[in-house]
């Protein structure tokens, strides 16, 4: 990881920003500063600047250099015990990382693995934090009950009274110090970075009812008259201060338990792969943990077992289901040489494999490590939240300092007594929580449903762009065919022997990697053809290839390069190639010596779901386009048979980037869909890059978006998401600027003059907790996009 990352990972000796109050590794940093003969290291570059602004303000905040310590978890439920090996991260603050659990020391929420894993105990960490609640609500009930006698009419004799008191006050501090004091420790980090966030809110709020009301239960004789009500007696609230406690800290276990609803799509994933293998060695079978498993080592896959790592088929016959990888849910038939993906499972026939990839390499691990990286990206939608959220916090602290100074003057006796509710209940309403889940709860929701339905988004801002498209750029070979293309035809010209030609072709093709080498290599190889030894060996980008025979010199590839290579094409030869792309296929020319000798027809299959997906991303709106390096009739059949909108064939990987960037500047939101290195860059120059799973690793590098499955359909999965999660977000966004819109006057008091209403402190915390549950809860709701 950067240093930008804030991670404190392992090495020494280590830093704690003086903005932020991050921990960083002072080895890795990029950001210092010296000051006052002292070394600071910052997080980023906007801490430095702030800290080189005023050096002064921050130069004591913490010690310039300094071994982190440890940061134990301060959540409301029990703290989660650290996972080795694991990075946490701040669920609002993705850029927060640090390698053992803590709070965000910019807004004090408990910080969780960036990466789920199986061996976590959510269960016992559940019941800790059922114990703490359950607990704190058995202390909390009897202070309740106790303040609510006088309200209903009885009175307790003095004796019982003054008992019921003592009982009142020494059940409700245990309440705040012991209950609350994760919210104190949160809110004075908070300051000392001065990053105020809700923490700081509720610590305000709680601490001050409750001091307030035990100085007022043991020394009310300090307490002028605009404390007192009409009996002379100074009025208490401890059970507001530990109904505030126990309602926060119910309202922080619900938000806990949904927000580890959303990592169950990752744990799924994970999941999917057995914990062992069926190792072949030595003609012996054994099964062995899936750790010790390595490249190139024969497994046996029975009927029934899941696959444990990617390789190939070497042995049997048999339907694998890939839907939990790829969302088909129809079994792919594996033979000899077929790939294996791991987390996919044999159905009825018994397979070997040798094993290629492991570990962090297999394609379940990269689908998890991209899904989990999309999560903890922020959307450009965030950015509102992060505005807001920086003067946020100020603003309520004025709004209750405004609300104590107008309640005094004038409000109703005691006036003093009423401010101060009314000061606390504006603190603890407008707790920011909500504001700050609105958008990461949605990424992280949207990103786990679509792994589930073979969707990688790279991303958050890959999802909340998605929606925008309105121009689908294609490459056809890969991405519109299968990606399979086999040889049809070959036509000898001027009587030459048609296998010495397809022996000629092959040879020049077996050093290359294109899809079309391939048809002609397989051909050659199906019909046993010898191939001659071939010298000077060529590659043309975008053309073809080149080399020599004993004396003889060969090109094979398409019109552009016979040109290139000065072999002139005559009007029968171009008429029967014209023959040939009128079907649909692909010609390649032969040419010994200068003068072409042969012509090789390929046909590449259509995807039995393009017609189908296209059709449904036309019907939306959007516009379609094939951009191929393919000769213009073949390229125009393909588009006829598509109802494709616009074709631009005989293009190279720069001038396919080119035609990206014309579409662009057209005012058009493009995404580009291909699957093979010469599509990187034009992937690369889209506003969104579409990514084959099947293609190469360059592309799927590039790329935004990986449909694991390769088929079409999962754009228009993917738009559907996209668009399903921005109102989501928006739904979230509005219901907390709307909450603290309506929430904060209200606590104020501001409907007191007309109406004679007021807020209670404790309405206004379990109203605080209710919100942040109902945005976590409609986030969840996109688990039920239709896909």
């Amino acid at each position: 990881m950067s240093a930008q990352a804030s991670c404190c990972h392992a090495a020494e000796p280590k830093a704690r920003d003086p903005i932020c109050g991050m921990t960083v590794d002072t080895a890795g940093a990029r950001h210092r500063s010296e000051y006052a003969g002292n070394t600071f290291y910052f997080c980023c570059a906007g801490c430095k600047a702030k800290f080189d602004a005023e050096p002064d303000r921050y130069a004591h905040a913490v010690p310039a250099a300094m071994h982190a310590a440890p940061m134990h978890s301060h959540a409301a439920h029990a703290p989660a015990a650290p996972v080795p090996g694991a990075i946490y991260t701040c669920p609002m603050h993705p850029e927060v990382q640090q390698d053992h659990p803590g709070d965000c020391p910019k807004c004090g929420m408990a910080l969780e693995p960036m990466m789920p894993s199986l061996d976590e105990d959510d269960s016992a960490e559940a019941r800790a934090a059922s114990r703490r609640l359950w607990l704190l609500i058995a202390l909390t009930l009897p202070v309740f009950l106790l303040a609510m006698l006088p309200h209903v009419g009885v009175h307790l004799p003095g004796s019982w009274s003054n008992a019921a008191g003592w009982l009142e006050a020494s059940l409700a501090s245990v309440v705040v110090l012991w209950g609350g004091a994760p919210f104190f420790a949160r809110g004075w980090r908070s300051l000392r970075p001065w990053q105020p966030n809700m923490y700081t809110l509720i610590a305000l709020g709680t601490g001050v009812a409750w001091f307030y009301s035990a100085l007022a239960f043991l020394a009310p004789q300090l307490f002028p008259q605009g404390f007192r009500d009409m009996h002379g007696r100074v009025g208490v609230y401890f059970e507001s201060a530990a109904v505030i406690v126990t309602l926060v800290t119910l309202g922080d276990f619900l938000e806990w338990r949904a927000r580890r609803r959303t990592g169950a799509a990752l744990k799924a994933l994970l999941g999917l792969v057995p914990k062992t293998a069926r190792r072949i060695a030595n003609g012996e079978e054994h099964d062995v943990p899936l750790s010790d498993v390595q490249s190139d080592d024969v497994l046996r896959i029975r009927p029934g077992e899941k696959v444990p790592v990617d390789g190939v088929v070497l042995s049997g016959h048999s339907d694998v289901d890939e839907s939990m990888l790829t969302g088909e849910p129809m079994p792919v038939t594996k033979a000899l040489g077929d790939p294996l993906t791991g987390g996919t499972i044999n159905q009825q026939g018994a397979l070997t494999m040798r094993v290629e990839k492991v570990g962090a390499s297999t394609v379940l691990s990269q689908i998890v490590a991209q899904v989990a990286q999309a999560q903890r990206s922020k959307a450009p939608l965030q950015r509102v939240a992060d505005r807001v959220a920086a003067w946020f916090v100020p603003a309520v602290i004025a709004v209750a300092v405004l609300a104590f100074a107008a309640w005094a003057w004038l409000g109703p006796e005691p006036r003093l007594a009423h401010a101060l509710i009314a000061a606390v209940s504006v603190l603890i309403i407008a707790c920011p929580c909500a504001l700050g889940l609105a958008t990461p709860i949605s990424i992280m929701v949207a990103s786990g449903c679509g792994a589930q339905q073979g969707l990688l988004f790279k991303d958050a801002t890959a999802i909340e762009t998605m929606r925008e498209v309105d121009t689908l750029v294609l490459d056809k070979t890969g991405t519109l065919t299968e990606g399979k293309p086999s040889l049809v035809s070959v036509a000898a010209l001027d009587h030459h022997d048609r296998k010495q030609l397809l022996a000629l072709a092959a040879s020049l093709e077996q050093a290359s990697e294109h899809l079309l080498a391939k048809a002609i290599t397989s051909a050659a190889k199906d019909e046993g053809v010898n191939l001659p030894e071939i010298s000077d060996f060529q590659a043309h980008v975008g053309g073809g290839v080149s080399g020599k025979v004993q004396e003889n010199r060969l090109a094979f590839g398409n019109a552009p390069l016979m040109e290139q290579m000065h072999v002139p094409l005559d009007s029968e030869t171009l008429a029967k190639a014209d023959a040939f792309r009128n079907k649909g296929t692909t010609v390649m020319f032969l040419a010994i010596d200068g003068k072409v000798v042969g012509l090789f027809a390929i046909s590449d299959r259509i995807k039995p779901g393009t017609p189908q997906a296209l059709a449904n991303l036309k019907a939306s709106g959007m516009r379609i386009v094939m951009l191929t390096g393919d000769h213009a009739t073949t390229a125009n059949a393909v588009a006829h048979e598509l109802a494709i909108d616009e074709v631009h064939a005989e293009v190279s990987p720069a001038g396919k980037a080119a035609v990206i960037e014309t579409l662009r500047k057209q005012g058009r939101r493009v995404a580009m869909a291909g699957d093979g290195v010469n599509d990187a860059p034009a992937l690369a120059a889209a506003d969104i890059g579409i990514a084959m799973g099947h293609g190469t690793d360059v592309a799927m590098e590039t790329a935004q978006v990986t449909l694991v499955k390769g088929q079409l359909g999962g754009i228009v999965r993917a738009r559907t998401l996209s668009q399903a999660t921005v109102r989501n977000i928006r739904q979230n966004l509005f219901f907390a600027f709307v909450y603290n819109a309506v929430g904060v006057p209200l606590a104020a008091g501001m409907l007191y003059p007309l109406l004679g209403i007021t807020l209670s402190p404790m309405i206004a915390a379990l109203a605080m907790s209710l919100s942040s549950v109902s945005v976590v809860g409609n986030a969840l709701r996109l688990r039920k996009t239709a896909m």
